[in-house]
């Protein structure tokens, strides 16, 4: 196996520096409605945005309120974005005088039966989506699920796959040795994935309606009315306080194979729970969740990074995988960037672009239980006290300061981006505009978030509306062209004719529905 070195070496030639190119992107962004007093909307999800069930590019995650905005897959950076944006923009002026939330952690939320649950029409599929939100409610509460987040997806070219192929030993056929390959990407990312909420966490302050009742072993500090925070933390969403389930720390899924991975998922949606048989499935003729076992649906278990395929129609997500193999990665450990009215800006689009080229041309052995704790160990201090000055990290079994540690990547990452830039500098400037937060982790965006607190000696809560309200301007005056809007309202129209048509065809009861769909194993 070459090193990562002698890997960008070999692909230094114009050809390989068009494979390198040659990334597939796409990005799923989530945000809260609002309204202008900083509270959670309670109404239907907007018509004019078409139907969250169907819809290509607007839909709904846990709540009615919560929306996610999805790119289609895109390989220039700059069309990627600008069409973000245009959802956006399309968006921001149909949602009948509310704004978007513009950052990680909820709004103030009263009561948590104040946050209602998405609802996707009255077909089997419909209401199976609504279902398995329920069924999260109920197992871990409401409030967690309306964290928000960005999803980054990412794919490299088949010329690429082609060029690493040639210098493997080629012993197995080239989808599975593709497969292997994303894993080996996945089993390194998440060795470096505390990289991450470092970087670009942004949730190191919350609002203390987040908390409530919670027992939270975190020692906060408070500022303003009612703004919690952690000196030195970076992403409280990446935290204990965020989506966990304590029932899948024994899971143990393996990412050392693809099989591995099949099998420990296929294991945790079979697995019945305790806790949550006490919650019931069918109590009085009435669902309260798909089952009651560890996972409802492979969707549930929470990973900062998933293997995917595109689904073919009622097809699972391990099903398509067990078909024909990896097609793309998707990283989920982003914190909504609040300096950016899209929730991401370009500099992160590129380092991701660096960081995920490095996990996959770097030499990824499996990993055992020691290293398992290890990566655990280090994200958990990350997220709570990243930019605490000498912080330690454990790396096989020794320890390494955070910032000697980020010196290394960013010198093996320095080639890498000379070579994709070429003619220009684009990542060069983007690695060079992080390498500045190693040695200042103000700069860093947690650093950022509470220097703009602290300046403004307000609460957190106010500057999030602030920010919210100077997006929405921008987002109202972003210029549209009217080929654009036609776009967006023909696809808005389309959809929910989709949805009308779902629910007009003669189909089976739901309990054989979902019999169905969970076959034998129900």
């Amino acid at each position: 196996m070459k090193s990562f070195s002698q890997l960008v070496e070999h692909l230094s030639d114009a050809q390989g520096r068009t494979a390198l190119l040659g990334i597939s992107r796409g990005i799923e962004r989530e945000a809260l409605r609002i309204d202008p007093h900083g509270m959670l909307a309670q109404d239907p999800h907007p018509r004019a945005l078409g139907s969250a069930l169907t819809h290509s590019r607007i839909t709904t995650d846990y709540s009615e309120a919560l929306l996610e905005f999805i790119t289609p897959v895109h390989a220039d950076i700059d069309e990627l974005l600008e069409g973000l944006t245009e959802t956006h923009a399309f968006s921001v002026r149909n949602l009948n005088g509310q704004w978007l939330w513009p950052v990680s952690m909820p709004c103030y939320v009263g009561d948590e039966k104040d946050i209602p649950i998405a609802q996707y029409g009255s077909s089997n599929i419909g209401r199976m989506k609504t279902l398995y939100r329920k069924g999260l409610t109920l197992r871990y509460g409401a409030l967690m699920q309306i964290i928000s987040g960005v999803h980054f997806n990412f794919s490299v070219s088949h010329e690429l796959w082609q060029r690493l192929y040639e210098l493997s030993d080629k012993k197995r056929p080239l989808a599975q040795f593709i497969s292997e390959s994303y894993f080996g990407l996945i089993r390194n990312y998440r060795r470096l994935v505390w990289v991450l909420p470092y970087l670009f966490g942004a949730s190191p302050a919350l609002c203390g309606s987040f908390i409530k009742e919670q027992n939270s072993s975190f020692n906060f500090s408070s500022m303003g009315k009612g703004t919690l925070y952690l000196p030195y933390a970076t992403s409280l969403r990446m935290s204990d306080l965020g989506y966990t389930n304590k029932e899948q720390e024994n899971l143990n899924i393996s990412y050392n194979s693809l099989d591995a991975y099949l099998a420990g998922v296929s294991q945790a949606t079979h697995m019945p729970s305790v806790s949550f048989a006490q919650i019931g499935v069918k109590v009085d003729g009435e669902y309260r969740q798909l089952n009651a076992n560890v996972l409802q649906i492979e969707n549930e278990f929470y990973s900062p990074i998933r293997a995917k395929r595109v689904t073919r129609a009622g097809e699972k997500p391990s099903e398509a995988l067990a078909r024909a193999g990896v097609e793309y990665i998707e990283v989920r450990a982003l914190d909504v960037n609040p300096f950016s009215p899209v929730g991401i800006e370009a500099s992160q689009v590129r380092f991701l672009d660096l960081f995920l080229l490095y996990c996959l041309l770097s030499d990824s052995p499996p990993s055992n239980a020691e290293e398992e704790n290890e990566m655990t160990a280090n994200l958990k201090a990350v997220v709570s006290e990243g930019r605490k000055p000498g912080l330690e990290l454990q790396r096989g079994g020794l320890a390494i300061g955070r910032e000697a540690w980020l010196n290394e990547l960013f010198g093996e990452l320095k080639p890498l981006a000379l070579l994709l830039d070429g003619d220009d500098n684009d990542y060069q400037v983007a690695l060079e505009t992080w390498f500045a937060a190693i040695a200042d982790p103000d700069l860093t965006l947690s650093g950022r978030v509470l220097q703009e607190i602290k300046a403004r000696n307000c609460d957190h809560g106010k500057w999030v509306m602030d920010l919210a309200h100077e997006y929405h301007r921008l987002l109202s005056d972003y210029p549209l062209s009217d080929e654009v809007i036609a776009g967006y309202r023909a696809e808005a129209l389309a959809s929910l004719a989709s949805q009308s048509a779902l629910e007009a065809e003669h189909s089976e009861s739901f309990d054989d529905f979902l019999a169905d769909y969970f076959g034998s194993h129900r």
